[in-house]
C-alpha cells in the first residue's frame, strides 16, 4: 500500500507563488502516472495536473485554467512529486490532493477513479 503525504498549502495572497510536496512511502516516481487534483466545497474532485514518465521524459497534462501557470514535476531521489504554482488567483482556493495510479498504470488519466493512491489533502487559500 503506497502511502502518500502532501504539504505546502497555505493562505497567500493572488499573485503570489507557492510549491506543493507529495512524498510517498515508496520509490513511485518515474514509476506510475500521477497526479494532482483539488476540490472546493461542493464539487468534486478534479485533475490539475498529471505527469508521467517515459524512458528519457516525462510526459505532462495541465488543466486549462492552469497552463502556464502550474508546473508539475517529480524528484526520484526524494520520493516527491511537486505542483509549483505561480501567479495564485482566489478561483485556486482549495483542498490539493496528490494521487497515484497503480504501478502498472503508467500512462496519465483524467478522473479520480483512475488513481488508486491518494494522500489526505492540504489546503491552499488565496485572498483577492
Amino acid at each position: 500500500q503506497v502511502r502518500l503525504v502532501e504539504s505546502g498549502g497555505d493562505l497567500v495572497k493572488a499573485g503570489d507563488s507557492l510549491k506543493l510536496s507529495c512524498t510517498a512511502s515508496e520509490h513511485i516516481i518515474r514509476g506510475p502516472a500521477m497526479a494532482w487534483f483539488r476540490r472546493v466545497p461542493g464539487k468534486e474532485k478534479e485533475v490539475v495536473a498529471a505527469i508521467s514518465w517515459g524512458p528519457r521524459t516525462s510526459y505532462e497534462y495541465y488543466d486549462a485554467v492552469v497552463r502556464g501557470r502550474f508546473n508539475i514535476f517529480g524528484d526520484n531521489s526524494m520520493n516527491t512529486l511537486y505542483l509549483q504554482m505561480n501567479s495564485l488567483v482566489p478561483e485556486d482556493t482549495a483542498v490539493y490532493y496528490c494521487a497515484a495510479r497503480q504501478s502498472s498504470d503508467k500512462n496519465i488519466a483524467y478522473g479520480p477513479e483512475d488513481y488508486a493512491f491518494w494522500g489526505q489533502g492540504t489546503q491552499v487559500t488565496v485572498s483577492s
